[in-house]
């Protein structure tokens, strides 16, 4: 099942085959510096199974991204449901993301998290999509700014599943987009296209860093 393909990377369902650079990115320190504990194998393969569940069930979940010319994996990027009542309220869609090491500074989060954007507000009719993150965690807030997304401070709150033994993790930042403002974002654009002519890059093509 392929989700969405851009000029790098293709957002596609899950394989057997990718569930080794699935526990990879859940026990690589790097990857999980703003997360209080790390998976084991067994713990990393459950995690994927309910994933992958998830995404049978209503479309939505945390994708598996892949190089679009070998189709090898390299990290997630998807559209899930939060489950984080009461700080945010029931049918709340975030956009989350992870990477494996080898891939950062590519701006790969960056192309897939603009796909899904449009995918989100113009196939699934999303009216919002958020994203949240460790305030610490500024190459994850960077793409929140990058794709468009506004910080709502109102929001902000501290995650009810991180132990009080990690209180420097508990306190995370809300980002968010709405459908209009994603439309207005895309108008801007297109005019901005328009402007520089055939040759201006498309949002989902540009490398971004």
């Amino acid at each position: 099942m392929i989700i969405r393909e851009t000029g790098r990377l293709r957002i596609r369902g899950w394989k057997h085959g990718d569930r080794d650079l699935f526990a990879e990115i859940n026990s690589d320190p790097e990857v999980m510096e703003f997360f209080p504990f790390r998976r084991s194998r067994a713990e990393a393969d459950a995690l994927l199974d309910r994933i992958g569940r998830g995404i049978s069930e209503t479309g939505l979940g945390f994708f598996a991204l892949a190089l679009k010319d070998t189709d090898a994996p390299i990290g997630f990027c998807g559209l899930a449901h939060t489950d984080l009542e009461p700080h945010l309220p029931d049918g709340t869609v975030e956009i989350g993301w992870r990477l494996a090491v080898p891939y950062w500074g590519k701006g790969y989060v960056t192309e897939a998290a603009l796909t899904l954007l449009d995918y989100g507000f113009t196939e699934r009719k999303l009216c919002e999509i958020i994203s949240f993150a460790v305030p610490a965690n500024t190459r994850s807030t960077a793409v929140m700014k990058r794709i468009g997304m506004r910080p709502d401070p109102a929001r902000d709150f501290d995650h009810p599943r991180v132990p009080d033994a990690h209180p420097h993790l508990k306190r995370h930042v809300l980002y968010a987009m709405t459908a209009d403002e994603w439309k207005r974002q895309r108008a801007k654009q297109d005019f901005s296209r328009r402007g520089h002519g055939a040759s201006a890059p498309r949002s989902d093509s540009t490398v971004f860093e």
